[in-house]
C-alpha cells in the first residue's frame, strides 16, 4: 500500500478514507486516516451527525457557527481548517489540530470528501430508518398489526422500547413541513418513531405523557398536537395513535375545549371510550345534550354555551348572566328550555353531573359531527 510522501499517497488516502467509512468507522475512521498522512491530529465534526469523538466536542459550537456563515475566531490548536459542502451548503469542518509534517492541504481537502460520503451514508440509513418506520406506523393504524408481540418487535428493531408504556401524538404541521416536526421529534426524543401520513405526522414515545406533552408544546412553526394517554399493552397501538388524533381534532376546534381541560380525567376517559368503544360515548351525547346542540343548530340559541357558562361559574346565575352579557332571567329561562329538552335539571347535582359529562362527549364528537 502507498504511504505518506510517496507519489501515489493521495490517491491512497482517498482509497483508504473511503473504505473506512463503508467499514463502518465513520468521522473517527476518516480522521485517524487523514492524522496519520499529514503527521498531525486531525478533527471531522458535521454537527448533524453528532460529534463522534468526545474530545471533539469542544469544537462543534464552531463548526455550527461557521456552517451559519459566521466567521468567529478558531478554538485554540486548530491551525488549518477545510469546510465539508453539500448542496451548496456548508455542513462541516475538518480541523487540522497542531503542526503536520507533510502539506496538508490536499489531505485535508481529501478528508471533506470522504466525509461527504459519510453524510451520504448517514442520509441513506436514515431514509431506510424513515421509510422503515414510516410502513410500521401505516401498518399499525390500518389495523395490520396488531399482535403484542409482533408489534413490540418491529418498534425495537426502529430503537423504541414500548414494553413499559407509551403514548401517540399525532400533529398538524401547520405552517412548517412535516419534515420540520418530524425533526423536531427526533432531535429531542431519538427513540421516537414518528412519520408524515396523509398531511399528519405520527409517532410512538415510549414513557408517560406529561414529558411528551412538553415537547409538542415546543413543536416549530406553531403546530398543533394531540397526544394520547398511556398505554401499557402493546397491541393498543393503533388505539393510542386513534386517541391522538381525537385528541388534536378537539384541540384545532377549539371552544370550551381548552388544552389544559383536555388534559383532566373525564376528557381522557372519553377519549379512550371513543376509540374502543364510539357507540357508548355517542349514546351519551345523545342521552343527555344532543337535543340542546340541534335546537341551537335550528333556532340560532345558545342553550349549550349558557349551560357550560353556568356549570363552569359554579351554577351561579348572576356570574354566568355577567360571563355571557346578558340578564340573569335570561340565564334562568335558558336552563328551564335545557330542562324541558332533555329531562335533565340543571339545578340537580346528579342531572347536573350527567349534563357536565354530556357536554364532554359532546366536545370530543364535535370535529366527527355531521354537519
Amino acid at each position: 500500500m502507498s504511504g505518506p510522501g510517496q507519489l501515489a499517497a493521495p490517491r491512497s488516502a482517498h482509497l483508504e478514507m473511503v473504505g473506512a467509512v463503508l467499514a463502518g468507522e465513520g468521522l473517527r475512521g476518516v480522521a485517524r486516516i487523514a492524522s496519520r498522512y499529514v503527521g498531525a491530529p486531525v478533527a471531522i465534526v458535521v454537527p448533524r451527525l453528532g460529534v463522534p469523538d468526545p474530545g471533539w466536542k469542544r469544537f462543534e459550537q464552531y463548526v455550527v457557527a461557521r456552517s451559519r456563515g459566521a466567521d468567529p475566531q478558531p478554538p485554540d490548536g486548530v491551525t488549518a481548517e477545510v469546510p465539508i459542502v453539500s448542496g451548496g451548503q456548508r455542513v462541516g469542518s475538518v480541523l487540522l489540530l497542531g503542526e503536520p509534517t507533510e502539506d496538508p492541504s490536499e489531505y485535508l481537502q481529501i478528508a471533506a470528501i470522504a466525509a461527504l460520503t459519510e453524510v451520504a451514508v448517514a442520509d441513506a440509513r436514515e431514509e431506510t430508518a424513515q421509510s422503515l418506520r414510516g410502513a410500521f406506523l401505516e401498518r399499525v393504524l390500518r389495523g395490520e398489526e396488531q399482535d403484542a408481540q409482533a408489534i413490540l418487535r418491529a418498534a425495537q428493531r426502529l430503537g423504541c422500547d414500548l414494553s413499559k408504556g407509551y403514548v401517540a401524538l399525532c400533529a398538524d404541521p401547520g405552517g412548517p413541513v412535516a419534515g420540520r416536526v418530524i425533526a423536531a421529534l427526533r432531535s429531542e426524543r431519538a427513540d421516537s418513531i414518528a412519520q408524515a401520513i396523509d398531511g399528519r405526522v405520527y409517532a410512538l414515545l415510549a414513557g408517560e405523557r406529561e414529558p411528551v406533552e412538553r415537547l409538542a408544546s415546543r413543536l416549530p412553526g406553531g403546530a398543533v398536537a394531540g397526544v394520547s394517554s398511556v398505554y401499557r399493552d402493546a397491541a393498543d397501538a393503533r388505539r393510542a395513535l386513534e386517541e391522538a388524533e381525537l385528541v388534536l381534532e378537539v384541540k384545532a376546534a377549539g371552544g370550551e375545549a381548552t388544552p389544559e381541560a383536555i388534559n383532566d380525567g373525564a376528557y381522557r376517559l372519553l377519549f379512550r371510550a371513543l376509540v374502543s368503544h364510539p357507540e357508548e360515548v355517542r349514546d351519551l351525547y345523545e342521552r343527555t345534550v344532543a337535543s340542546l346542540v340541534r335546537y341551537d343548530e335550528q333556532y340560532g340559541t345558545q342553550l349549550v354555551a349558557t349551560l357550560a357558562s353556568y356549570l363552569e361559574h359554579n351554577c351561579n346565575m348572576q356570574a354566568t348572566a355577567t360571563a355571557i352579557h346578558t340578564h340573569r332571567h335570561t340565564v334562568a329561562y335558558r336552563l328551564d328550555r335545557v330542562r324541558e329538552l332533555t329531562g335533565l335539571d340543571p339545578l340537580v347535582t346528579d342531572h347536573r353531573e350527567r349534563l357536565s359529562l354530556g357536554l364532554k362527549a359532546y366536545r370530543v364528537l364535535a370535529p366527527r359531527l355531521p354537519r
